[in-house]
C-alpha cells in the first residue's frame, strides 16, 4: 500500500478505531497476507540492499532500520513483518508468566503531534507460549537464509511479571531469560517501562548491576554460547543517570544499550493539554521524543567504550533522521510510532532514501 492509500486509510478507517482494535487488525492482516504467499511478493518489493547490511552484535543485520518491541508483543508476525523490509524485529516485552496487562483504553492517539500514548502494562502470552512461537519462527529463518531470501534479525526483549514483588525481581527475569534467551539472536533487559509500576527503580544502579549480571551469566548458560545482552533505558534519566548506567554497562562488560524508551513527560506537545489528559497516564512515543533521544544517544557514545553498541529509538520517521542518529554514533536504529502514522511500507521508503544518503555521505567524505 502506497504513502498516499494508506493515508486516506488512516484517516477515513483506522484513526476512527480504538488504536488497539486497529493494531490488532493489522497484524492479523499482515499474517493472513502471509500465509497466502504474500511474503515472497512483499520480499521482492521491499528487501533491502545488499550495500545496507551491518555487521552489529556478531551478526549480520540486512539494514540497519528495525523495529522497536511493543508492535509484536508475543513473536505472532515476526516474519510477515520481516517481510515489509526492517532488518531486525524486536518482540516483546515478554514477561516469565502471562498477563493480561493494564485495563482498556490503554492506547491512545495523538493526531496533531504524530505520537501515541500506551499503558499497556507488559500484556503478553509468557515466555513459555512466546518459546514455541520462536521456535516455529527460528526454523522458518534458517530455511529463508538457506534460499538466500531475506529474513530479519530477532531481538528478545524481556520484562518483570507485574505481581512479581521487587525483591522477586531477578529470579522473574532468570525465569524467561532460561526460556527465550537460546532463541534470540540478542537479548534486551526491559528495566525502563512506566506502565508495570516500581519498574524502573530497577534502572538504579544498586538494583541493576546484580539483576545484569545475573541475566548475563544465565542467558549464555542456557544457550550453551554467548547471547548478546543489551539494556533498555529510560529518556527520562538525569544525565549524571545516564552516564552510571554507562559505566555499569562497561563495568559488566555487557554488548550494548537501546535509549530510549517511552516518555512519562508531556512537554512540547501541540495536542491541547485537556486532550492529552482524557489519556491519562503512560509513556508517550512519537517525533516529541526525537530531541532527548538524540541527546542521551550522544552522552552513551561519548562515555562507553567504541565497541559497545547502542540502538537508538524515540522519534525516528524518515530516512533523514535514521541517518543522523548513524551519523551519532548509534549502530542501529529502531522505530515504531510512525510506523503506525505510515503505513506498512514506511521500512521500504527509509531503506530506499537512506540508500542514497549514506552514497552522498560517502561521495561527500571522498571529496574532502
Amino acid at each position: 500500500m502506497s504513502a498516499p492509500l494508506y493515508s486516506l486509510a488512516f484517516r477515513t478507517v483506522f484513526s476512527r478505531m480504538d488504536p488497539e482494535q486497529a493494531h490488532h487488525l493489522v497484524t492479523r492482516g499482515l499474517r493472513a497476507a502471509h500465509r497466502l504467499g504474500a511474503g515472497r511478493i512483499l520480499e521482492s518489493l521491499t528487501r533491502p540492499e545488499e550495500q545496507l547490511a551491518v555487521q552489529v552484535l556478531g551478526q549480520k543485520f540486512p539494514s540497519p532500520f528495525g523495529l522497536a518491541a511493543g508492535f509484536d508483543k508475543g513473536a505472532s508476525a515476526v516474519l510477515p513483518l520481516g517481510s515489509l523490509g526492517f532488518g531486525h524485529i524486536e518482540i516483546g516485552t515478554v514477561t516469565a508468566k502471562a498477563q493480561p496487562g493494564n485495563p482498556r483504553p490503554r492506547l491512545f492517539r495523538l493526531l496533531a503531534d504524530q505520537a501515541l500514548i500506551n499503558r499497556m502494562g507488559f500484556n503478553n502470552d509468557g515466555a513459555a507460549a512466546v518459546r514455541r512461537r520462536l521456535e516455529r519462527t527460528r526454523q522458518k529463518v534458517q530455511r529463508l537464509r538457506e534460499a538466500g531470501r531475506h529474513a530479519p534479525v530477532i531481538g528478545v526483549n524481556i520484562g518483570k511479571t507485574k505481581i512479581v514483588p521487587l525483591e522477586g525481581a531477578v529470579e522473574d527475569y532468570l525465569t524467561s531469560t532460561r526460556t527465550l534467551a537460546p532463541l534470540a539472536d540478542y537479548l534486551v533487559v526491559n528495566v525502563s517501562s512506566p506502565n508495570t509500576p516500581g519498574l524502573r527503580q530497577l534502572q538504579e544502579i544498586a538494583s541493576l548491576r546484580p539483576l545484569l549480571r545475573a541475566v548475563q551469566t544465565e542467558a549464555d548458560a542456557a544457550a550453551g554460547s554467548h547471547v548478546p545482552l543489551l539494556v533498555k533505558i529510560a529518556p527520562d534519566l538525569a544525565d549524571e543517570d545516564i552516564d552510571a548506567v554507562a559505566d555499569l554497562v562497561t563495568e559488566l562488560g555487557l554488548d550494548g544499550v537501546i535509549a530510549t524508551n517511552t516518555t512519562i513527560s508531556r512537554e512540547g506537545l501541540e495536542t491541547p493539554a485537556a486532550k492529552v489528559s482524557v489519556a491519562g497516564a503512560g509513556g508517550l512515543s512519537g517525533p516529541v521524543l526525537a530531541q532527548r533521544s538524540k541527546e542521551v544517544l550522544g552522552r552513551l557514545r561519548e562515555r562507553l567504550p567504541e565497541g559497545v553498541v547502542v540502538i537508538s529509538v524515540g522519534g525516528v520517521v524518515s530516512a533523514e533522521d535514521v541517518a543522523q542518529r548513524l551519523e551519532l554514533g548509534a549502530d542501529l536504529v529502531q522505530g515504531y510510532t510512525a510506523f503506525i502514522y505510515q503505513g506498512p511500507m514506511w521500512a521500504r521508503r527509509i531503506n530506499r532514501e537512506l540508500l542514497k544518503l549514506m552514497a552522498q555521505l560517502r561521495a561527500k567524505r571522498g571529496s574532502v
